[in-house]
């Protein structure tokens, strides 16, 4: 994890390491990526063009260059017709459309997953417990399903509650059922925040991390205010020249300020795009990943809850080469058919077929598959989770940075950015209430 130090804005985050019983991933070097050698063809000096009787290139290195640069026209338009699943005439451009295969809402929402019951990974070291089983959770207020009579919807809300020890008890759901593809939509009216918060909706095979994948739905950290989604995996997997401009209109997060392998100091004079999925990229932080960024603000965290929360979709979707995300929030209009889908009293609801095409650019891309830089085994055997920790690798050493000073200041142990973290956890400061997820449900779709 990154030394306690006091962080910026544009300092990225490193990813939650999730999976119980393996150590930390420590930090990467500093070195940038080494500059390509590519050789070029040079004409001899007595070919070279001239004003003043120099002889002109040769007809066979005019040709030369001419098909040179057909070749690199062909290439660049290969590859930016794969980032847009365009595919040869023998081959469907995707597999069906979209069917309903869960969905999770009102009273059955908790029905689709199981309660874990523990401290929280060593990667993610969290100032917290989870509570499980479901009547435990439900018995000490933690999780319920509420019926709003004014709106006519079911909420179900997951929540945290203080200690005298000083962990906070908190809630984990782990999805039952196992996916390999699938359109994921989330519709969420509040979802937690504040300082030292650190709740996500994710999909992970924890057991067989990061060989099968990781995608960060929706990750929120302390006060951030926009939306990321990122990819951890194994080697081999990098978006780097495989994801061009015009497919999405988010950016990728960057790697900036990492520190020296030998010396430790941070050098925040090279910065490069965080494009690499691999846990243990060279030259982002430890299991950074690779993530893409939403440039609006206010679609995550308190502007987001400000405005009734928002929809936030992943889709993943091997047979068209790609994994794209949205989200909408709820003060906006919401594509017509995805409105349907999270609508209540929408008619016939289990025939609304989602179409991803309709609502416009994603926010994040991610190219995977055949002609990709990352084949599609590197993502497999899935399931679902929420939770919500405190502190940590991620929301604790970005306490200085994140949180207010009248906060800082009142809480700083030994300037130790984590322990500080977990000090004001530990005074259950009012604020901490805003720390729950007010689910409205969880729609999952398939290609037929």
């Amino acid at each position: 994890m990154p030394p306690s130090h006091e962080l910026t804005e544009e300092t990225p985050l490193h990813s939650n390491i999730r999976k119980e019983g393996t150590e930390p991933i420590g930090i990467i070097d500093t070195a940038r990526r080494a500059s390509l050698d590519i050789p070029r063809y040079l004409p001899s000096s007595e070919n070279c063009v001239g004003s003043k009787g120099q002889r002109p290139f040769s007809p066979i290195f005019k040709v030369f260059i001419l098909v040179s640069g057909i070749f690199v026209v062909v290439v660049a338009l290969f590859h930016a017709a794969k980032a847009l699943h365009r595919h040869p005439s023998n081959e469907p451009s995707h597999i069906g459309p979209y069917k309903l295969v869960q969905s999770q809402q009102g009273e059955s929402f908790f029905d689709f997953y199981e309660f874990y019951n523990g401290a929280d990974s060593l990667g993610s070291a969290g100032y917290n417990s989870y509570e499980g089983p479901k009547s435990r959770a439900e018995k000490l207020g933690l999780a319920n399903v509420t019926f709003d009579d004014s709106t006519r919807e079911s909420f179900a809300f997951l929540k945290s509650a203080p200690t005298k020890e000083g962990p906070r008890q908190s809630v984990r759901l782990e999805g039952k059922q196992r996916f390999n593809n699938g359109l994921f939509i989330l519709d969420v009216r509040h979802m937690p925040v504040g300082c030292g918060v650190w709740p996500a909706f994710w999909l992970t095979d924890e057991d067989v991390w990061p060989d099968n994948g990781e995608i960060d739905i929706v990750e929120g950290v302390n006060f951030q205010t926009s939306a990321k989604t990122a990819l951890h995996t194994s080697k081999d997997c990098s978006m780097y020249a495989h994801v061009p401009d015009f497919v999405k209109t988010g950016t990728w997060d960057r790697a900036t300020c990492i520190p020296n392998t030998w010396t430790g100091e941070l050098n925040c004079e090279t910065s490069k795009e965080a494009d690499d999925c691999w846990a243990m990229a060279a030259h982002q932080w430890a299991n950074q990943g690779c993530v893409g960024v939403d440039t609006r603000n206010g679609t995550i965290g308190k502007p987001l809850n400000q405005k009734g929360g928002g929809v936030y979709v992943l889709e993943w979707d091997p047979a068209n080469y790609h994994i794209r995300s949205w989200v909408f929030t709820h003060d906006t209009n919401l594509p017509q058919n995805l409105l349907a889908v999270t609508t209540p009293t929408a008619p016939n609801e289990d025939k609304v077929t989602p179409d991803p095409d309709k609502w416009g650019l994603p926010y994040a891309y991610f190219s995977i598959g055949d002609g990709s830089g990352c084949t599609d085994d590197h993502f497999k055997n899935m399931r679902l989770i929420f939770n919500t920790a405190f502190c940590g690798t991620v929301a604790g050493n970005r306490y200085f940075g994140d949180c207010p000073a009248e906060i800082t200041n009142k809480y700083n142990v030994n300037n130790d950015a984590v322990l500080s973290c977990n000090a004001y956890v530990k005074s259950d400061a009012p604020e901490l209430e805003e720390a729950y997820w007010k689910i409205r449900g969880v729609y999952i779709y398939q290609r037929s």
